[in-house]
């Protein structure tokens, strides 16, 4: 196919689940003030259709770095974020996120594609993020969003 993997567009699951997620996050009252998304196609149209969905009005930032990075790079692009936005939500890749997840939380949970896992972080601007600097509160998958609460960390 033309352009490769990060050409691939979602399919009709994944525009489903991005909805979700969208809806998910307003419901909590906890919609993105900045969404900082891979510019792979899939994660860009991830990204749109929960912030159409959720009514955002959260920036949509795309980086192109998100796609290959691995720990690191993902922690750069995390550290860079305006210290006056509270709640980040970054749209990227497996197994990039999940590794991300266990290095920041010291937890690795299963996080499958389109999943959500909310962070707390007792800092006071992004630049200070480091391994084990955050909480895990939730994590939820589109196929649990019909649940009550999300499920907690572990």
């Amino acid at each position: 196919p033309c352009g490769g993997d990060r050409a691939r567009a979602l399919k009709g699951r994944g525009r489903k689940a991005a909805r979700l997620v969208g809806r998910y996050l307003t419901k909590l009252g906890e919609a993105p003030e900045f969404v900082l998304s891979s510019d792979a196609l899939r994660a860009r149209e991830t990204a749109e259709l929960a912030r159409e969905e959720g009514g955002w009005s959260a920036p949509l930032e795309l980086t192109p770095a998100i796609y290959e990075s691995g720990t690191d790079g993902l922690l750069r692009q995390i550290r860079a974020a305006e210290a006056a936005v509270t709640r980040l939500l970054l749209v990227g890749h497996q197994p990039g996120l999940s590794l991300l997840i266990g290095e920041l939380t010291g937890n690795e949970p299963d996080f499958p594609t389109a999943a959500l896992a909310r962070i707390d972080f007792e800092l006071e601007r992004w630049s200070a993020v480091a391994p084990r600097s955050g909480h895990l509160v939730w994590l939820v998958t589109p196929d649990g969003i019909g649940a009550q609460r999300p499920k907690p960390g572990r």
